[in-house]
């Protein structure tokens, strides 16, 4: 039994990058033997395991074969017989089958560190072409170290075009891609990944709600970004998904928002920040920036039930605008409509049914007061 670190880790030291996980293979070994050594057995497909101690991922070196579609259409052989070479063999990019032993050997059957010095993406082998969400772990990795000056190989480039063309993404579930989309939410790299998808043509299968991806999109981001790096606004992680995820996506119609959560299994969390971005762009492209207005957006965002959704939205203008005063107008605006309460209002004489006009009133007043 002998243990290798891979992938990540191996990858990212060598590119002097955050490693963030540890994953190793366990070459000669059976699942027998590593529960009684104290793993947990978590896989279900192929043996994975956790360290009894750091919880590391260990799986068994495991060869792969094709028998259907999609990316779970593989039989896996984890015999104690399957070699180091052959368990990286399976892996997508060269740069992801460097393998390092306890004493901080590495094995590079398929020249990874070649390719990493020459700042390239390219697959190992024409298997590659039988994982269709291989295409977007590409698409993410030349996002994610786009600022390392890492391409695509030209023929690892041509065999994704074709990939999309044979319809083979088609085969991916919303799940999927969201997971995918959500790891470039976090690194900020959303754009940068929707720029290879578009350049292959892929954005029918991954994201069919975004008509198209063009260098526009790309340097309203950076602009966003060179915003808060200049002004220093502070933006939790989380927040900060949302953020880009509702800048990215900003380009959507009205129309193709509502149909969000049926192309991507999406939190609702994102699905409803990018409705109220939309919502409130579309109030201050269309209409007066008038007590009226800002209380009409205030009532389709349910300010009233859902002023967690109104601060998120806060954050959100934060992150994407340069025009503070806005922002800072929008807030001061909600603050003093929230003040307006049902018992002041019938305190004034209101009853019943004209409860609800005294409240719109009192309200479009507060706001007047607060603009002026």
């Amino acid at each position: 039994m002998k243990v290798y670190l891979v992938g990540g880790a191996v990858r990212d030291a060598l590119l002097n990058y955050p490693v963030v996980e540890h994953d190793y293979v366990v070459v000669g070994s059976t699942p027998e033997e590593m529960q009684s050594l104290g793993y947990k057995q978590v896989g279900k497909d192929f043996p994975v395991f956790l360290h009894p101690k750091s919880k590391d991922e260990y799986a068994l070196a495991r060869k792969e074969r094709k028998n259907g579609q999609g990316y779970t259409g593989f039989i896996c052989d984890f015999d104690p017989t399957v070699t180091l070479e052959e368990d990286l063999y399976r892996r997508d990019l060269t740069i992801n089958a460097i393998a390092q032993d306890e004493n901080g050997q590495r094995v590079d059957p398929y020249h990874g560190q070649a390719d990493i010095k020459s700042r390239l993406l390219r697959h190992i082998g024409p298997a590659f072409s039988e994982d269709p969400l291989r295409v977007l772990r590409v698409a993410r990795f030349a996002a994610r170290y786009q600022h390392l000056d890492f391409t695509i190989a030209p023929e690892t480039l041509l065999l994704m075009k074709n990939m999309v063309a044979s319809g083979e993404l088609k085969t991916l579930t919303k799940e999927r891609i969201w997971l995918e989309i959500e790891k470039c939410l976090k690194t900020n790299t959303l754009h940068l990944f929707l720029e290879v998808i578009n350049s292959i043509n892929a954005l029918p299968d991954v994201l069919p709600i975004l008509p198209s991806w063009s260098n526009l999109e790309t340097q309203k981001v950076t602009r966003a970004d060179q915003c808060v790096t200049t002004q220093e606004v502070a933006v939790e992680p989380d927040i900060l998904q949302v953020c880009h995820f509702c800048l990215c996506l900003e380009a959507c119609s009205p129309d193709d928002l509502k149909h969000i959560e049926q192309t991507l299994k999406i939190p609702s969390t994102f699905a409803n920040s990018l409705r109220d971005f939309k919502l409130l762009n579309n109030f201050l492209n269309e209409r007066n920036f008038s007590p009226e207005n800002i209380l009409a957006f205030f009532n389709l965002i349910d300010l009233w039930r859902r002023p967690e959704r109104f601060n998120l939205l806060l954050e959100i203008l934060k992150y994407t605008q340069c025009q503070q005063d806005i922002t800072q107008t929008l807030q001061n605006c909600a603050i003093a409509s929230q003040a307006v309460t049902a018992q002041q209002v019938i305190a004034l004489g209101y009853q019943g049914a004209a409860i609800k006009l005294g409240l719109q009133t009192s309200r479009i007043a507060a706001i007047e007061k607060t603009l002026s």
